[in-house]
């Protein structure tokens, strides 16, 4: 599935506070069903060594890495700003390297594909996504363990938006911007992460003296505009 890039400006009235903020969002638009339905924030557990978070009670391969959710579904990865979705889907051949290599012991749903594969050691993605994939991932499994990232923030105000304060799709950049300050590190989840942008209001028309337009009067008792357009219309 490919992303589809959206522009929209959103009036959103901040639980936060009674102001309205008016914003520019630009984000994937998901709208996929992937089954997993996590009715409250997860408990999330760092990987041993790797730059990754997992859920040791979910009952599907949940994870997060960089600022976002990730979850391996049915042969598919897919992403997420917010913890119960909505999901985009991610293509196999552009997954985070980091979640790659993650130990198949982490996966809490595994598929039977996984059968036989060293638990202490990453999925065989290679041999089951073909040689086209592992051409273009070359030595994706060896990795200076040194030189790991350090894990991102987990994004915990998240907590108190549960149920019926779950947010709305659109409402949830605005809110992760204001609430979670991090950008990605990984150049490949950055492709996947929103953007929000302050909406830039409407130049000013410039006002200009035409044939017909009578002079501004003076001694009238009214503020008088300059050759700038800076006078007072109706």
């Amino acid at each position: 599935m490919r992303y589809l890039r959206l522009v929209v400006v959103s009036m959103l009235l901040s639980p936060l506070g009674s102001a309205q903020a008016q914003v520019s969002i630009q984000f994937s638009l998901p709208g996929v069903q992937i089954g997993v339905n996590q009715e409250r924030y997860p408990r999330l557990v760092q990987v041993p060594g790797y730059p990754v978070y997992y859920d040791p009670g979910a009952r599907s391969n949940y994870f997060f890495y960089d600022g976002m959710y990730w979850v391996y579904q049915g042969d598919n990865w897919y992403t997420s700003t917010w913890y119960n979705g909505p999901w985009g889907m991610v293509d196999r051949f552009n997954v985070p390297v980091f979640l790659l290599r993650v130990p198949v012991r982490y996966y809490r749903s595994p598929p039977p594909y996984f059968q036989g594969w060293r638990r202490d050691r990453p999925p065989q993605w290679g041999q089951h996504w073909g040689g086209d994939w592992e051409r273009q991932h070359q030595g994706w499994d060896r990795w200076n363990r040194r030189q790991a990232p350090r894990p991102a923030p987990l994004p915990s105000y998240q907590r108190q938006y549960s149920g019926n304060r779950y947010p709305a799709a659109e409402q949830q950049p605005v809110l992760h911007n204001q609430r979670y300050r991090r950008e990605p590190r990984d150049p490949v989840v950055r492709q996947y992460y929103p953007r929000v942008e302050p909406a830039r209001a409407p130049e000013p028309a410039r006002g200009h003296q035409g044939k017909g337009q009578p002079e501004p009067k003076h001694g009238s008792g009214q503020q008088q505009g300059d050759d700038r357009g800076q006078g007072h219309g109706k």
